[in-house]
């Protein structure tokens, strides 16, 4: 019996791009059941690939190139995206992401890329923002993304101060009068990170170990953020101020409203409907762990599952029993027989991880 199958994956960060993926994942299971119905929902939690999925999702869609600053100064192609309605899609790894750095530099590295590009996304047009911020390489509290769009942020001698989380120190005065009116229809952040702008649970605490601050260094990055929170009228302790380093407060301060990222971007594809008709659904990331089940992407399309449908995994690794979420599930690390093998032919150990579940799929044809 030929079946409906909905295959909507985050990205494997590092690997592969969510489109990739689940292209991998449905050529698997279309080699064991070719006359199955399946259909590719790439998804994202407004992290990187959140540009891509609404490329690959929204026909109509459009590229924008943007050439801006990057997270240490020197020049990024970048792009944003404009759908058919208005909406500008504004990705902050693609200008001022941790991909984009080697070596990183968790004092200098600053997000006025990201406003630049949200910048030329207002002037493209835009009627309503979509704002993805994972994947940050700073901790700069947004600072950066606000200069570029008008504010004034300078020292007690009245000069400029640098936009990363060094210029923070600095900062004696915040002038945010002269910002760019935020489009018609608002400005929404996308992003599943609920932590705060600062403190044991902040931004610098939780985040700034992997974009190579030292435990000698959060405290003085810490410090920093919780000096540009005296400047401005948003609450430091909102669930998500500190997502990207702190850019979630820095648009708050501009305006803009935090959303769950897989939720929004869901909604925006219309996944809710596609997977309420799908008999299958196969979602996935690179590494399912405990933190999946919270409002990731593998979850959050789980959610959606209607009574009958059946519900599968596919991850890089699998960390975290997936039982109460899924019907069955495959590991690219099990397949390839190790980590580095896995991420090394994710693709191919994708199409594999399709083929075995659809092998597995009761009922037979």
């Amino acid at each position: 019996m030929a079946r409906t199958i909905v295959i909507a994956p985050d990205s494997f960060k590092g690997s592969a791009t969510a489109a990739e993926i689940a292209e991998a994942i449905g050529r698997g299971w279309s080699s064991v059941r070719p006359d199955d119905d399946v259909r590719l929902l790439p998804m994202a939690d407004g992290g990187e690939g959140t540009l891509d999925a609404f490329e690959v999702a929204v026909p109509g869609a459009k590229r924008k190139p943007v050439r801006v600053t990057g997270p240490v100064g020197d020049p990024v192609d970048a792009a944003w995206l404009l759908l058919p309605d208005g909406t500008a899609v504004v990705e902050l790894a693609l200008t001022s992401g941790i991909t984009l750095l080697d070596p990183l530099r968790p004092f200098e590295a600053q997000t006025v890329g990201f406003g630049e590009a949200i910048a030329a996304a207002l002037d493209g047009g835009a009627t309503a923002l979509l704002l993805a911020i994972g994947g940050s390489s700073s901790t700069d509290g947004g600072l950066g993304a606000l200069q570029a769009l008008g504010a004034k942020a300078t020292d007690a001698a009245g000069r400029a101060v640098s936009a990363g989380n060094a210029g923070l120190a600095d900062l004696d005065t915040l002038d945010l009068s002269e910002l760019r009116q935020l489009p018609e229809h608002g400005a929404r952040v996308l992003s599943d990170v609920t932590n705060p702008l600062f403190g044991e649970h902040g931004a610098a605490a939780v985040f700034g170990p992997q974009k190579g601050a030292s435990p000698d260094d959060i405290a003085v990055l810490d410090a920093n953020l919780a000096r540009l929170a005296k400047h401005v009228d948003v609450d430091p302790g909102t669930p998500g101020a500190g997502a990207a380093g702190g850019a979630g407060f820095g648009l708050l301060a501009w305006g803009a409203t935090l959303d769950p990222g897989s939720a929004a971007v869901g909604d925006a594809l219309g996944a809710p409907d596609v997977i309420g008709d799908a008999d299958v659904v196969i979602t996935g990331e690179g590494r399912y762990d405990s933190q999946s089940a919270g409002g990731k992407v593998p979850s959050y399309i789980a959610g959606l599952a209607g009574e009958h449908t059946r519900t599968l995994l596919v991850a890089g690794l699998v960390d975290a029993d997936p039982a109460e979420l899924f019907d069955d599930s495959e590991s690219l690390t099990d397949i390839a027989g190790g980590l580095d093998a896995a991420i090394a032919d994710s693709l191919t150990h994708a199409r594999e991880a399709g083929a075995r579940l659809a092998r597995r799929m009761p009922g037979g044809d």
